[in-house]
């Protein structure tokens, strides 16, 4: 669903270790998992926040058989604390090869993203318009 914009932080890197290397980065960083997810379901206790699968409602799988999810940067977007239904998970993430559209993400190609993550300070925003 679309989304308003504004400026949101950066809260984590995520990365498929068995396909790139750890991203250098001032933000934390996490190596995604099989049993990695982020859960989407409105009314979940843990809506819009990261999980482990299987969970108990629909969770978005972030181990991926494409290399989108190779890198995903996490912004900070209804995360504090995440109010149902507002929105779930902005990603920064690899973008298909023929750069088709999100569902709410900003897509780059790996090149540009990995740019980004090493360049942008532990203070700044990305802003979404």
């Amino acid at each position: 669903g679309a989304r308003g914009g504004g400026h949101f932080p950066i809260r984590e890197v995520l990365y498929r270790a068995d396909r790139v290397g750890k991203p250098q980065s001032v933000f934390p960083t996490r190596e995604i998992s099989q049993d990695d997810g982020w859960c989407d379901t409105p009314g979940d206790d843990k809506y819009n926040q990261f999980v482990k699968l299987p969970h108990k409602s629909h969770s978005e799988n972030l181990w991926r058989n494409d290399e989108i999810y190779d890198i995903v940067v996490v912004l900070g977007f209804n995360d504090s604390p995440p109010i149902s239904g507002a929105g779930s998970a902005i990603f920064m993430h690899i973008a298909h090869p023929d750069y088709s559209t999100t569902d709410g993400c900003i897509a780059l190609n790996k090149q540009d993203l990995i740019s980004i993550i090493l360049r942008i300070e532990k203070e700044g925003l990305i802003f979404v318009g």
